[in-house]
């Protein structure tokens, strides 16, 4: 594409007329992007590079001030100035690195499918030595790749992409544009166990389902169960990192993302718009709130009813716990 075409499909401002019709073949990293490609900086950390870089273009915030990184050539560097950089990069990842056939349209001949079954005929793909189960219900354009067990009356509705490897239980229900990334289970027990009176223990049935709402994109090998009664439900936009176990009859509410390594006990609520970090632990039977902020390792053991950022041990507001180390390094030095 030409750099013109680039700032008119980003909105954006080319500061460089004279390099209107420059050719971009390809998008690179700012250390490493070579003439014919663009990179961009959304992150203040990456403006250092910017002096150095071999790029044909860099795409920026309208507020980057170029002046405060002199070029180490005289080479000059045209810029596209845009609101976001970022989602502008987004952009153009999808057209210049368009996403390759991951599989073919049809049923591969190895697979296993119930003559129950209801499969669309519209651009479905289901790969080698997949098993669809009975009376499993699956949408248009949905791709199945190699070695993905669906058991009985699972749904899958509309552009779902399941990679290899992934096993969803009876039941399951997924919604529209979903991403389940490889060795992923959905749909497991929950972990229900009643102690008996000789000190063994006794399974409790778990006779609930797990659903998934709309644009959920959940990594790989994480575990979600489904409910003892009633649903798991992981609502619409939330999005889950690699290694997340969610245990039966959790909520997690609209556009939360959750990092790897977290893990989120049964009956739990989480809210709207929450970020999670890595290896956060959350209890059973709490909720907690809209737009929170759990910073990595932080555990949290009662309900969480304010909005803000917390973290710590014993999780608690982030300032908090910050003014407690504080205290904690002062006794040190006091007591050297």
């Amino acid at each position: 594409m030409k750099l013109q075409e680039i700032a008119e499909l980003l909105s954006g401002e080319l500061t460089l007329p004279e390099f209107a019709g420059k050719e971009i073949s390809g998008i690179g990293k700012i250390e490493q992007a070579g003439d014919d490609e663009i990179t961009f900086i959304a992150n203040p950390v990456y403006e250092k590079y910017f002096s150095g870089t071999s790029a044909g273009c860099v795409i920026v915030s309208r507020k980057f001030n170029a002046e405060l990184y002199p070029r180490l050539d005289d080479r000059k560097l045209p810029l596209i100035r845009v609101e976001d950089p970022y989602l502008s990069f987004l952009t153009l990842l999808d057209i210049l690195s368009p996403q390759t056939e991951l599989q073919k349209v049809g049923i591969d001949e190895t697979a296993v499918i119930s003559d129950t079954a209801e499969i669309s005929s519209d651009e479905v793909r289901i790969g080698a030595h997949c098993f669809i189960g009975a009376k499993v219900k699956i949408g248009a354009r949905v791709s199945i790749l190699p070695n993905t067990v669906i058991l009985a009356g699972a749904e899958i509705a509309d552009d779902v992409l399941i990679y290899p490897n992934v096993t969803i239980y009876q039941g399951t229900k997924i919604g529209a544009r979903v991403i389940i990334h490889s060795g992923t289970v959905i749909g497991s027990d929950g972990f229900g166990q009643a102690k008996n009176p000789d000190g063994t223990f006794q399974k409790i049935p778990q006779k609930g389902i797990v659903v998934i709402e709309d644009d959920v994109e959940i990594g790989s090998n994480c575990s979600i169960d489904r409910a003892t009664m009633g649903e798991t439900i992981i609502r619409r936009g939330v999005k889950l990192d690699n290694m997340i176990q969610i245990a039966h009859n959790v909520e997690i509410g609209e556009n939360t993302v959750i990092a790897a390594q977290s893990g989120v006990a049964g009956s739990t609520k989480i809210g709207k718009n929450c970020m999670i970090g890595g290896k956060v632990g959350i209890v059973g039977h709490i909720s907690i709130c809209d737009n929170v902020i759990l910073t990595a390792a932080t555990n949290v053991s009662k309900s969480i009813n304010e909005p803000g950022m917390y973290s710590g041990y014993r999780s608690q507001p982030m300032r908090a716990e910050l003014r407690q180390e504080a205290t904690i390094r002062g006794l040190n030095k006091k007591v050297k």
